[in-house]
């Protein structure tokens, strides 16, 4: 099980060391990618970080990802090796054009990924996101879900699924990666 934080995030922030502790609980291996320098991420360094965590991923692997770092697991995806397959992907928050609220992000987000080419070699696909995000339009995940083929599951309220937004637990992600 892998988990990739997103933008100004940490491996200690918001839900991730709940899910963490959850799925370790569970005699579930995790490993939470700190990813370089957040405030200011250099798209190759974030890349190159979730590369080394996610190896050569196989039927067993989940990778749960949120935010940013939804973008960067899918670059990464697309750069593997053919065949490959991946047991489970679950994005929260996703998307990966630029964003309205977040320019400073332009750069990182200046190409798109070829979302429908990972699609077939993930067996399960699921896009979360919230009603109320301040920063990613629920078109964009949306969109995001659509051209991955994956089921979208609408959490209102939640916000960017983020401490500040009161998300600190997210039970129903657990369900969803024990059912993968």
């Amino acid at each position: 099980m892998v988990i990739v934080h997103g933008y100004e995030s940490s491996p200690d922030a918001n839900w991730f060391p709940w899910l963490q502790s959850a799925l370790e609980a569970e005699d579930i291996q995790v490993t939470v990618v700190p990813l370089p320098d957040p405030q200011d991420p250099v798209r190759t360094a974030w890349e190159n970080a979730v590369s080394t965590a996610l190896g050569v991923p196989d039927t067993t692997t989940v990778v749960v990802a949120h935010s940013l770092g939804v973008v960067t697991v899918l670059r990464v995806l697309e750069t593997l090796p053919e065949p490959w397959e991946l047991g489970g992907l679950v994005l929260v928050a996703g998307f990966t054009e630029p964003l309205a609220a977040l320019p400073e992000l332009d750069g990182f987000l200046a190409t798109d990924v070829a979302v429908e080419r990972v699609a077939p070699s993930i067996r399960e696909r699921t896009v979360l996101r919230s009603d109320t995000d301040p920063f990613v339009p629920p078109k964009a995940s949306d969109d995001l879900a659509r051209r991955l083929n994956a089921r979208l599951q609408v959490y209102p309220g939640a916000g960017h699924f983020m401490a500040e937004d009161g998300v600190t637990r997210l039970p129903p992600l657990l369900d969803l990666i024990r059912s993968q």
